[in-house]
Parts: structure tokens; C-alpha cells; sequence
């Protein structure tokens, strides 16, 4: 055991492995006594974790002691050794590849030279610096092309300053490197919040809602109510006024209704303290069309 390199069994597996993984990129080895392929990775792996020296933590398991977390991540096959990012596994290999390859495998899961500028991007645009923000993200896309937060940060800032076309852009040039989860909620919310903006522009809340209290069949009116509640952040509004649209005439506008439903849950799918008000609607949807 090291600062570096560690042992552990099911029990610790999601302090050790996945709340650590948010602080440093972690691999973890699955390998068994009898495995003499493991015998030969494992020395490699322990070298690699000494000289990174803390850039990345060595986590071994073994599977035959430990079997829970082996079935939980599909182990089929030893040695296997999983990466895990942001408490996401990232990327795999099996077998006992030489140096070379196990190094070139750690290079692709390290943090990238664009990480730093995100996170000052990040800080900047907290504090109202959004021209600063884009700048710090033009500079982490030039330096690391191919990280996908770079990009969805891009977006996000382009969303915050209503550059809508820009927003669309970047998220068209990112979407065919989008691979985890977590990176997919993302980028689908982002998009969602993208056509929404597109479609609740210019809207009154007020004074949509006065015509639709006039005119109650006024879908038109009522669509438009829906999206700029939304984009006022007014969610539950927003979604009550989709579902009347439903209810009034399911077919009205190419389906408006069921689709600006689904576009919102998508939207509030990257924001777990609505995921209560997004079941709401998906029974009360359920219940109408059925």
C-alpha cells in the first residue's frame, strides 16, 4: 500500500472509488490470485501509480474476495481494470498490456490542459464576466479540442447571454463526442433549454396570460404562454399550460403540447431537485393521452 496505490474491498468501494474519482481520476484493478496475467500487469500498474504520482489513484480489488463490485461493472475477465471519473466509469481494458499502452490508457483519462481554464470560466462566469467566461472557453477548446465540458460549458455561457445561434453551433460541433451519461443529460437539457429559447422569445407572461384567460381556446396564445413561463424558470406553470394544450386538442400544432412536455422533461432531467415535478407531469401526461 502507498499514497498511490491502495487495497480495498466491496465495502469501500463507493468512498474509494467513486467520491474519490471526484477529486482525481481513479483505476481500479480487478485481478485474483491464480491470474497469472494479473501477476504481470499489476507490477506495471503500481509503477505507473509511483511515478504520476497522485495524478491518478490505483485502486485493486480482488474478485474472487470481492465479487459485488467485479458483477456491478460487468467483469467478464482478468486482469480488468476500469477508470472512473466524476464518479463515472470512463474508459476499460483487459488483459496485461505492456507499458506503453497502459501509460497511453492513463494519458486519455488525466485531467486535460483545457481544465483549468474551464474552471476559471467557470469562476468568471459567476461573477457576471460572461465576455471573460467565452474568452477563458475559446482558449480550452484551442487547447483541448476534444473535451466535451469544454464544449458544454461553451454552450451554457452562449445560453446565459441569450447568443442563441452560438449556443446551437457549439452544440452541433460536440454532439457526436457526447459518450457518458452524465455528459448526455447535459447536452440534451442544453439543447432543450436552446429550443426553448428559440420559442418563448419575446413572450409577456403577463400578457400572454391575460389573453389566455380571455381566450381559453386560444392555443396559439397558450403555446406561447408555455414557453415563456419556461423560459422564466416558472416550471411547474410552464408544464401545467403544455398539458392543457394536450388535453384541449392532443393534435393541435404538430403534437405542441405532448412536445413541449417532452422538451421540458428532457430540460429538468439535468436537475435532480426536479426530477419529483417531472414524474408529476409524466403520470398526469400518461393519464390524458391514455
Amino acid at each position: 500500500m502507498s499514497d498511490f496505490s491502495r487495497d480495498i474491498s466491496d465495502a469501500e468501494f463507493d468512498t474509494e472509488v467513486l467520491t474519490a474519482s471526484h477529486k482525481v481520476p481513479v483505476l481500479v484493478d480487478f485481478w485474483a490470485p491464480w491470474c497469472q496475467p494479473c501477476r504481470v500487469l499489476k507490477p506495471i500498474l503500481e509503477k505507473l501509480a509511483g511515478e504520476y504520482a497522485g495524478r491518478f489513484l490505483l485502486i485493486k480489488i480482488n474478485s474472487d474476495e470481492n465479487p459485488d463490485a467485479a458483477a456491478r461493472y460487468g467483469v467478464r475477465g482478468i486482469p480488468a481494470v476500469k477508470a472512473f471519473v466524476a464518479g463515472e466509469q470512463v474508459d476499460e481494458f483487459s488483459g496485461a498490456l505492456p507499458e506503453s499502452q497502459v501509460r497511453a490508457f492513463i494519458e486519455r483519462i488525466l485531467p486535460s490542459p483545457a481544465s483549468a481554464l474551464i474552471e476559471a470560466a467557470q469562476a468568471a462566469r459567476a461573477e457576471g464576466e460572461l465576455s471573460t467566461a467565452l474568452a477563458l472557453l475559446d482558449d480550452a477548446r484551442a487547447a483541448d479540442p476534444a473535451n466535451v465540458h469544454a464544449w458544454l460549458e461553451s454552450a451554457e455561457a452562449y445560453l446565459a447571454g441569450a447568443h442563441v445561434a452560438e449556443a446551437r453551433a457549439t452544440l452541433d460541433s460536440v454532439e457526436a463526442r457526447v459518450r457518458t451519461p452524465t455528459d448526455a443529460t447535459r447536452f440534451a437539457a442544453l439543447r432543450a433549454r436552446v429550443e426553448l429559447q428559440v420559442a418563448g422569445q419575446g413572450g409577456d407572461v403577463d400578457a400572454l396570460s391575460a389573453l389566455v384567460a380571455a381566450k381559453p381556446d386560444d392555443l396559439s396564445a397558450r403555446q406561447q404562454l408555455a414557453n415563456a413561463l419556461a423560459l422564466a424558470g416558472r416550471y411547474r406553470d410552464a408544464l401545467e399550460q403544455f398539458l392543457a394544450l394536450v388535453q384541449r386538442d392532443r393534435q393541435w400544432g404538430d403534437e405542441a403540447g405532448r412536445k413541449g412536455l417532452l422538451n421540458l422533461f428532457t430540460l429538468l432531467a439535468a436537475q435532480a431537485d426536479q426530477e419529483a415535478l417531472v414524474r408529476e407531469y409524466r403520470v398526469k401526461l400518461s393519464r390524458t393521452l391514455n
